[in-house]
């Protein structure tokens, strides 16, 4: 009896601690979980990315697809209509399936 609450407030503690550390290990599965983005341009202004050495892309998760844009403020224009985007980016890789045939 003496090391009962010992014992039960170790095991407590111990998933206190524990419980953070398996949350950011779920999230890192579901970042994982994106399908990455299949075109060298930005789904918004049709800009070519890595244009401007100076600019990097503005990278981010809708769903489970990853986008890149060529800027952070073309983020706002996507976010007004993402389906319209959505829809570009599927007629855009039917178009790259088809033209490896």
């Amino acid at each position: 009896m003496k090391l009962l609450k010992p014992i039960t407030a170790t095991v407590l503690i111990a998933a206190y601690l524990v419980a953070p550390i398996t949350g950011f290990a779920a999230d890192a599965k579901d970042a994982k979980k994106a399908k990455p983005y299949p075109l060298n341009t930005c789904i918004v202004t049709d800009e070519k990315l890595g244009a401007d050495p100076d600019m990097k892309p503005y990278l981010f998760t809708h769903g489970d697809q990853e986008f890149k844009l060529c800027c952070k403020s073309c983020k706002k224009d996507f976010d007004k209509n993402p389906a319209k985007y959505v829809s570009k980016l599927a007629k855009a890789e039917k178009g790259k399936d088809k033209k490896k045939y």
